[in-house]
């Protein structure tokens, strides 16, 4: 049987830009912490990290911390934000890639994908794929739904898409093997202990009840 995983997901690290909401600034979380987090996780083979959104702070922050700890890590980008303000360049993502790092989609706006028409889910499941699989020069396989939202006509277009993994934002533990795969958001107020000390179980036991229910809407 395959071992689980315990997956996290960081977005920026560092101060939020001016002017970020409240409930999204608490998705900033701080340098030093964030490097504790790595240490106390850098020999467990059950955790995967991840990054979402494509901000700059992915190379100026999250890549020497990876380094240092030699860690790998899977970080999606928003399309549509390359090389804007606050965001990783193209020749960031390029750099993430040649460095060993998995670099997925998070869509071409960073809007939720329920709810829109079908022109807009090509918009953001298939041409935002195809502007990263240009910059990067290779394939692009996974996928990771923006504020982790998603039903089960969402999962109909991505599979019809050809991505080989999802991942949400549903909480506890996944299957490596297995096509929709949970997360684990680390936020501000997170303590490194408390963090290293997660098995899985912080999705709370109704998350695959959940799951279920966003895949019937």
């Amino acid at each position: 049987m395959t071992p689980s995983l315990l997956q996290l997901t960081f977005h920026g690290l560092g101060e939020p830009p001016a002017g970020t909401p409240a409930e999204e600034a608490r998705r900033w979380v701080d340098p030093e912490r964030a490097a504790a987090i790595m240490g106390l996780l850098s020999a467990r083979s059950d955790v995967a990290l991840t990054f979402d959104d494509g901000f700059a702070s992915d190379i100026d922050v999250a890549l020497p911390l990876l380094r240092r700890h030699r860690l790998r890590a899977s970080f999606f980008v928003v399309a549509g934000q390359i090389g804007t303000p606050g965001h990783i360049d193209a020749d960031g993502v390029r750099q993430l890639r040649a460095e060993g790092m998995e670099v997925g989609s998070h869509g071409m706006q960073h809007r939720s994908w329920c709810g829109l028409d079908d022109a807009g889910l090509r918009e953001e499941l298939v041409l935002a794929r195809r502007s990263i699989e240009e910059t990067l020069g290779t394939q692009v396989r996974a996928a990771a739904c923006p504020f982790g939202r998603y039903n089960r006509r969402v999962l109909r277009a991505l599979r019809r898409a050809g991505y080989e993994r999802v991942l949400t934002s549903d909480g506890g533990r996944s299957d490596p093997l297995a096509w929709l795969q949970p997360r684990n958001t680390v936020l501000r107020e997170h303590e490194p202990a408390q963090v290293a000390g997660w098995n899985g179980a912080e999705g709370g036991r109704l998350a695959p009840v959940k799951r279920a229910l966003k895949r019937l809407r």
